[in-house]
C-alpha cells in the first residue's frame, strides 16, 4: 500500500510595501513606547529622525545607523531578492514616515501613531475628516490633503503632509504611520499617487466618526488598510 504525503503550499512571498509597513510598525512601536516613558535613548531617536524630515533617506548619514533597513535587504520568505530601485524606494518610504511620525510625536503624552482598524480608522483620509465638524466639512483643511494628492514626488509629498500632520498633533488625532509607509512606497510607481489618493478620497467621504470624536460622536468606517498591491510595477 502507498501513501500519499501531503505537501503544503509554498508561503505567498509578502508585498514590498507591506514589508515597508511591518517595519515600520517596529520602529515605531519601540520609539513611541520608550518616548512615552521618557527613555533618554527613544527621546534622542526622535530628536534625531525629525532632522531628516523633508530629506531623501540617504541624504542624512545620522540615520543610517538608527534606521535598520537589513530586513529589506534580506529575502522574504518564498521571494526574490529586492531590486536596487525596490530597495531605494522601500527604503525612501520608510524614512519619509518614520521622520513625519517623529514631528508628530514630539511633545504630545499620547501616542501619535495607533494601527488601523475597521472599527478605529487610522488612514490620512478618516485622520483629515476628524478635523473636520461632523456636521460639515473645512473646505481649506480638504483643499491640503487635494494638494497633497497632487504631489510631483515623496519629497514633495512628504512635505505638504508635514502641514495636515501639524493639524493633526494639535488635536491630538493619531494615524497609522506604519499603513502610511506601505502607501508611500505604492506612491512612488506609475500609477501609485492615483492608487493611493483613491483610497485617501473614500475614507474621507465615508469615514463618519466611527471612533469616540472630540464631540462624542461615532458612524461607520471604511476599510483604508487594503491599498492595492502595487508590486506588479515593480517587475
Amino acid at each position: 500500500m502507498t501513501t500519499t504525503a501531503s505537501v503544503s503550499a509554498p508561503p505567498a512571498p509578502v508585498p514590498v510595501q507591506q514589508r515597508v509597513a511591518d517595519l515600520a510598525a517596529a520602529h515605531i512601536g519601540a520609539w513611541q513606547e520608550g518616548y512615552l516613558k521618557d527613555r533618554s535613548h527613544a527621546v534622542g531617536a526622535l530628536a534625531r529622525l525629525r532632522r531628516g524630515a523633508g530629506r531623501e533617506a540617504g541624504e542624512t548619514p545620522d540615520l543610517w545607523s538608527l534606521i535598520d533597513t537589513d530586513p529589506l535587504h534580506a529575502p522574504a520568505a518564498g521571494a526574490r531578492p529586492l531590486s536596487e530601485q525596490e530597495l531605494v524606494r522601500a527604503e525612501d518610504a520608510l524614512h519619509a514616515a518614520l521622520t513625519l511620525w517623529a514631528f508628530h510625536q514630539q511633545s504630545r503624552g499620547v501616542p501619535m501613531h495607533r494601527r488601523h482598524t475597521r472599527e478605529r480608522p487610522g488612514g490620512m483620509g478618516a485622520a483629515v475628516r476628524r478635523l473636520m465638524p461632523a456636521d460639515g466639512t473645512d473646505a481649506p483643511v480638504r483643499k491640503r490633503l487635494v494638494r497633497a494628492g497632487t504631489a510631483p514626488d515623496l519629497a514633495t509629498l512628504t512635505q505638504r503632509l508635514r502641514d495636515i500632520v501639524a493639524l493633526l498633533r494639535r488635536d491630538d488625532i493619531p494615524l497609522d504611520y506604519a499603513l502610511l509607509a506601505g502607501q508611500f512606497y505604492v506612491w512612488q510607481w506609475p500609477e501609485g499617487p492615483a492608487a493611493v489618493c483613491r483610497r485617501w478620497g473614500r475614507s474621507f467621504h465615508e469615514q463618519r466618526r466611527s471612533l469616540p470624536a472630540r464631540d462624542g460622536t461615532t458612524g461607520t468606517a471604511s476599510d483604508e488598510n487594503a491599498t492595492p498591491d502595487m508590486d506588479k510595477d515593480a517587475s
